[in-house]
């Protein structure tokens, strides 16, 4: 078996394939949505063989939160084990969507990333909580910074549904050099087309991919709007879900042609910040 040279990996890697996993979160069942998730997996991997898979927002028990205290993850346990006996097994990159997760007496909305090998490359937990869906009655914000990491040595950053709203997240990102934005999510349909045009603007302001992982259906009266996207950094949306079924999204990027686009329109290099007096 011939290996390829790391100049050819990091030739390859230039292309990354993405398979998105728009569903309907059964509330309160994280037995349930554990089982559905690993069905989907192992049959993605083998009709569409992802480098990366990308779940969607509190995939675990959706927002039945006034029963989160008894179903949430405990210190990210269960969930933490699954999704990494699932990179293991099929050498895929994971974007764990969210969970309900409960530490140190709260419950958090939470993110989890894994590389092929199984291993926790990042964690966060949702900064901005939504005050229509009284979320911040349930749950507690994250005190920690976005940050950048990195799967198949490429940088890459993460936030969650109402975060979109804050331009500021993505910024930093791209200021550390992201070249792939994730956006998980359980974005009602009562802003879907919020959902649309804020992804697209981050794509374009940030000039990076965006690829987004959002829910259908419905939990306790909201309808979820469905509609994950891959959008390029030119906010040409490349691939997209629709808004009522569930479904896998696929979509294989050319990351090369962000920093041919960076140079092409130097917004970067074009900032002043000392005139941003936030």
């Amino acid at each position: 078996m011939m290996l390829l040279s790391d100049k050819a990996l990091k030739k390859e890697r230039l292309h990354l394939k993405y398979a998105v996993y728009q569903t309907e979160i059964v509330p309160a069942s994280p037995e349930v949505n554990r089982k559905n998730v690993s069905t989907w997996v192992t049959e993605i991997v083998q009709q569409n063989k992802p480098d990366t898979i990308v779940l969607p927002e509190m995939w675990n028990t959706g927002y039945a939160l006034t029963e989160l205290d008894s179903a949430a993850d405990l210190n990210s346990q269960p969930t933490k084990s699954f999704l990494q006996d699932l990179a293991k097994t099929y050498s895929i990159n994971i974007i764990g969507g969210s969970i309900s997760n409960k530490k140190g007496g709260k419950i958090y909305n939470s993110s989890l990333v894994f590389n092929r090998n199984g291993e926790l490359v990042y964690q966060y937990d949702k900064i901005h909580l939504v005050p229509m869906l009284d979320e911040h009655l349930y749950l507690a914000g994250g005190q920690k910074k976005v940050q950048v990491f990195e799967l198949d040595d490429v940088k890459m950053g993460l936030i969650i549904c109402y975060d979109l709203r804050f331009p500021e997240l993505a910024r930093m990102i791209a200021l550390e050099g992201a070249q792939v934005l994730h956006i998980v999510a359980e974005w009602p349909s009562a802003r879907k087309d919020h959902w649309r045009a804020l992804q697209i603007a981050r794509a374009i302001e940030n000039q990076f991919f965006v690829v987004s992982g959002n829910t259908v259906g419905s939990c306790n009266g909201t309808e979820y709007a469905g509609e994950s996207m891959v959008i390029d950094p030119w906010g040409t949306i490349v691939a997209a879900g629709s808004s009522k079924n569930a479904e896998t999204i696929t979509a294989s990027i050319d990351l090369s042609i962000v920093p041919k686009i960076r140079k092409e329109v130097p917004v970067f290099s074009s900032r002043v910040p000392e005139m941003y007096d936030f």
